[in-house]
């Protein structure tokens, strides 16, 4: 154990036109093994690491100042880039407009 807290970054992304509505819904971005769900099993690959999960794991412990790649990333994202849809479990906004 290196913490006692869980500390996590959570992407996520809305279809709404205002996504400063109370209403809007808000949709999660899942990783293909940093931690998240509870219920879910957890990923073992063992002696290796997916890399983009393990910067998040550290990421959390920082400001995004200190890890600019997070805001890349989310432009990427937004902008529906496969390759970098390819490093995520799920892609919320999948045959769908663009977050």
């Amino acid at each position: 154990s290196i913490t006692k807290e869980r500390t996590e970054v959570v992407l996520q992304g809305t279809s709404s036109l205002d996504p400063k509505d109370p209403a809007a819904v808000w949709e999660e971005y899942d990783f293909k093994c940093k931690p998240g769900d509870l219920k879910r099993r957890p990923c073992f690959i063992t002696p290796y690491h997916y890399r983009l999960d393990w910067l998040m794991w550290f990421a959390a412990f920082q400001t995004y100042e200190q890890n600019e790649w997070i805001i890349h990333l989310a432009g990427k994202l937004l902008a529906q880039d496969e390759q970098t849809l390819s490093l995520m479990a799920t892609n919320p906004f999948a045959g769908r407009e663009p977050p």
